[in-house]
This record gives C-alpha cells, structure tokens and sequence, in this order.
C-alpha cells in the first residue's frame, strides 16, 4: 500500500471511488441524488484540505481529506481541531489496510501541525469504519447533526 498526495489527475478516480464506498447505504439516505451529488465530487475539497490517497498496485484504492487546524470546517467541530473527512475506500480494495493506512497519515500531518488531538465525525450505519475508529482510540464526544436522515457522531482521539 503506497500513501501518496492527491494530485488533480487523481480527480475522475478519487470521487469514483467516494460513491463507490457510500454506495451500500443509498436507501439509508432520504435523498440519496443530493448526498451521491456532494460524494461524487470529493475531489473538490482539495481547495479546503489536503487529500491524500492510497495506493494498491498502482491503482488509488482510497483516498481522505485532511483538514489542518484553524481550516473551515463544520460548527461541530472546534477550529483548532484538525479533522479527518470523507475516508472512502473503493469496495474492491476493502481488507487491504488501505483505511488503517489513510486513517495513520492523517494522524501523522494532525502531529506535524502540533495539534495534541484529532477528530472526525461518522456514522453506526459505517459498521467497518466506526469499529476501526474505536480500535485506534477514537472515543465518542458528541452526538452530530444527522446528514440527510442518518445519525452522525464526532469522535476524537489524542495524540501523545
């Protein structure tokens, strides 16, 4: 598994694989058209933050966004937290640690801005993420705003 930065040529695969990843819980969504029109266009948040994908044998297996402290990011979340945002891993590449691996390089940049913590938010509906979140020591804060019908929670973990 290569960790490399996002690069514009990586766009038409990057968001490919982000609806690939949410497309086992469209009928989990009350509008799944809007929430498929915000996932398919991951690649865009390369404007706000730094996109970092993963690669298995040459072909981008999952992609994340790290968001740096102080970036524009939802209320929810405190300003000077750095946040890991949109973790996709394409259904084909799942099992490879290509998460794991996405999940590590954003703990490292969060450590390389001198942040002592990390957060991010998800959903009980991403039954291999949260458990994978949990795992690494990510533990519950509180409750988020649903997006589009389905619960949502921030999670943070320390950094020592």
């Amino acid at each position: 598994m290569r960790i490399r930065d996002y690069a514009e040529a990586d766009r038409a695969r990057v968001n490919e694989v982000a609806l690939a990843a949410f497309a086992q819980f469209s009928a989990l969504y009350d509008d799944w058209p809007a929430m498929a029109a915000g996932i398919g266009n991951m690649a865009s948040l390369a404007d706000k933050g730094e996109i970092v994908v993963a690669e298995q044998d040459g072909a981008i297996a999952g992609a994340v966004v790290y968001m740096p402290p102080h970036a524009p990011k939802a209320d929810y979340f405190e300003p000077a937290w750095p946040i890991i945002r949109m973790l996709v891993v394409d259904p084909q590449a799942r099992g490879l640690g290509a998460g794991r691996a996405l999940t590590n390089e954003c703990l490292a940049r969060a450590r390389r801005d001198g942040s002592s913590v990390i957060a991010l938010h998800t959903s009980p509906i991403m039954g291999v993420a949260l458990p994978m979140y949990l795992r690494m020591g990510f533990t519950k804060l509180r409750d988020a705003p649903p997006i589009r019908g389905v619960a949502y929670a921030v999670y943070l973990k320390q950094l020592v």
